[in-house]
């Protein structure tokens, strides 16, 4: 029950920052949400003229009171789709998200079929060879005198 209470405390807690950040986003956090269109890597890690351009806009952005999704809207219109680190969660881009899941999930179920298939599928027990008539007798002497 405990363990239940924490999870939900721990999920309100995440759902408050990620609405304040939505509302009073940082320009380090959409610095590595946007990506430069002439380098094309994420505008935290760039030097390009244009990101720096970007970055002064986004910083002019928040100073203005604008929302994280208005200032993305904003790039997406100006620069496109291209501009989101990540794609968007809709149509074709679906595939992007989806994909690496559904790979995942069977990559878990080829291993757990290769796995089982080999803990099945084991060598028949060689018999053992009789022992010989001599040798048996001498150990049937040995052990007779011990008893």
């Amino acid at each position: 029950m405990r363990l239940l209470a924490a999870v939900c405390v721990a999920a309100l807690i995440g759902a408050g920052v990620a609405v304040a950040s939505e509302e009073r986003p940082t320009a380090a956090e959409l610095e590595s949400e946007l990506v430069c269109p002439v380098c094309d890597s994420t505008l935290d890690t760039s030097n390009a003229e244009i990101a720096r351009v970007m970055k002064l806009r986004i910083r002019e952005l928040i100073a203005a009171g604008a929302t994280k999704s208005e200032i993305k809207a904003e790039f997406v219109d100006q620069f496109g789709e291209k501009v989101l680190a990540d794609p968007p969660k809709r149509g074709f881009h679906l595939v992007a998200w989806v994909l690496p899941l559904v790979g995942g999930g069977l990559a878990l179920v080829a291993v757990g079929a290769i796995v089982w298939g080999w803990s099945r599928t084991r060598p028949p027990d060689d018999p053992e060879p009789p022992l010989d008539p001599e040798l048996e007798r001498r150990l049937d002497d040995e052990l007779d005198r011990f008893e």
